[in-house]
């Protein structure tokens, strides 16, 4: 279930940090409220995600997911451009939440 929660607060987070580049600068208001809505949510359910995860693993992986998806978003809703490198650094960061989910000890399975 602690994944679960985990996938929701990520989905919140992208939700939120996606609607912050629509809200330009806090100027339209239904993008505005989603921010906020977003990051309420994405840190309710990191909490939730918390009672039986480690802090310091909770946020590598909300935070890698949190990057990759956004960077994705950004490519193809906003028409922002992804080089080689980036494409090579969002797969490390993937590769390294795998690692985390596959082979630690720390994280819950």
């Amino acid at each position: 279930m602690h994944y679960i929660f985990l996938v929701i607060a990520v989905v919140c987070e992208t939700i939120g940090t996606s609607a912050l580049q629509a809200s330009q600068q806090f100027t339209r208001l239904v993008p505005s409220l989603l921010v906020v809505v977003g990051y309420a949510g994405a840190f309710y359910f990191m909490s939730l995600t918390l009672r039986t995860m480690p802090v310091g693993i909770v946020y590598a992986i909300w935070s890698g997911l949190g990057i990759v998806l956004i960077a994705v978003i950004g490519w193809v809703i906003f028409g922002q451009k992804l080089d080689l490198p980036a494409v090579l650094g969002l797969a490390l960061i993937l590769a390294g939440i795998g690692v985390i989910h596959l082979f630690s000890d720390s994280s819950t399975h």
